[in-house]
């Protein structure tokens, strides 16, 4: 049995064939690759979804060890490329699109059109804001799954996901932000990645 064979059959044995063929046969958009969008990708890879589309314009920076999925030998390499490699030494027989490039209103159609859900991770309010927005507005059959609030140091059980819509999911406390607290920790931070990378497998179930 090869190596591909294995990692396939380790899936199958630890989730089911149902749920493998749903993983595997979906395509999910990961909008932003900080703390929030470079644990989302692992955990899906992990999971086995079939593809990721990796979307960013930033290059890993000394600031972003932290918090986010790069190593110091990645400082400077742009963010899509680094973490490409990164979850391929984890999962690589899943199917990576990395898109070195700014999500705007023009773009969102041709860059999202072939995802099945997609993932906000900014940092930014306002390009959280266009992306659900456009998503929403512009792509009929996709599904966003957002983050709002997970700075400082407050309870981890503060952390939730509510479904806003039958399209629109969102994660996080919704009150905290950095500007108001000591920043972003990497476990909290963490907590916010997981309840988003969990709500989109439940959706790809069928959940």
């Amino acid at each position: 049995m090869s190596l591909k064979q294995e990692w396939r059959e380790a899936l199958i044995n630890r989730i089911g064939l149902s749920l493998y063929e749903q993983f595997s046969n979906a395509t999910v958009a990961i909008c932003g690759l900080a703390g929030l969008g470079s644990h989302i990708a692992i955990a899906l890879a992990r999971a086995g979804v079939g593809k990721l589309i990796l979307i960013d314009f930033d290059q890993v920076d000394m600031t972003n060890l932290h918090r986010q999925c790069y190593k110091v030998n990645q400082i400077g390499c742009n963010k899509t490329e680094a973490l490409l490699e990164n979850i391929l030494e984890v999962a690589p027989y899943i199917d990576i699109e990395a898109i070195n490039e700014k999500i705007t209103e023009d773009n969102i159609v041709s860059l999202l059109k072939d995802a099945d859900i997609v993932c906000e991770a900014f940092d930014d309010p306002s390009c959280k804001a266009m992306l659900v927005n456009g998503v929403l507005e512009k792509l009929p059959d996709c599904y966003v799954v957002a983050a709002s609030g997970m700075a400082g140091m407050g309870s981890p059980n503060l952390i939730k996901t509510r479904k806003l819509t039958n399209r629109f999911y969102l994660c996080g406390d919704e009150v905290s932000d950095v500007k108001n607290t000591m920043g972003l920790v990497s476990s909290r931070v963490m907590l916010c990645a997981a309840h988003q990378a969990h709500t989109i497998l439940r959706i790809l179930a069928g959940e």
